[in-house]
């Protein structure tokens, strides 16, 4: 099968229903058309995101390369409080995991309905944040964005871990599989 072929059939394959599960967003305005982009990117994300973390056997989730590194579920673990964190101090979402700790030590089962369950709230905060704060400038790393590209910094800052756990999985002697990029 020639690679734009696969890329297509996988892409159309795996993205439609994701999407389709999103609540219908309204694009006759500015924020209904980021709110529409900003489903698609996250629907994206969770797909790589899921397929990466599934590929470690459970054996390998306490797996670090070095003493002072986090494990592979460390890094997921990471990514769910800090994203969580992020998005409810700067939208004023209700922290899922305020009222819920999560255990320091996490298996893979449990690591990947914790990813699923932030996914689940990222696209909630998506869908429900108010136009006006999806739109308000906020402070960011010494400056100001708008409120909605501090959902693709929480993105990038997930891809980075992802990239991380893609290092443990090839040290483990796992070819990753899913990773297409944009």
């Amino acid at each position: 099968m020639k690679r734009l072929t696969f890329l297509r059939n996988l892409l159309g394959a795996s993205l439609l229903p994701s999407v389709a599960l999103a609540r219908p967003v309204t694009t006759d305005t500015e924020a209904g058309r980021i709110r529409q982009e900003l489903l698609q990117a996250w629907a994206m994300s969770e797909r790589t995101t899921l397929v990466t973390a599934e590929q470690m056997p459970a054996e390998g989730y306490e797996f670090k390369y070095t003493p002072e590194a986090m494990t592979f579920a460390e890094q997921w673990r990471h990514c769910c409080l800090f994203t969580a964190g992020q998005l409810a101090g700067r939208l004023g979402v209700i922290n899922p995991y305020e009222t819920r700790k999560l255990p320091k030590v996490m298996n893979k089962a449990q690591v990947l309905d914790e990813l699923k369950t932030l996914y689940a709230f990222v696209r909630q905060t998506i869908e429900t944040v108010p136009d006006a704060k999806l739109v308000e400038m906020g402070d960011f790393m010494g400056g100001k964005i708008p409120n909605w590209r501090l959902l693709y910094a929480m993105e990038n800052h997930i891809i980075h871990h992802r990239g991380q756990c893609i290092v443990y999985l090839r040290l483990k002697g796992i070819t990753p599989e899913g990773y297409l990029g944009w």
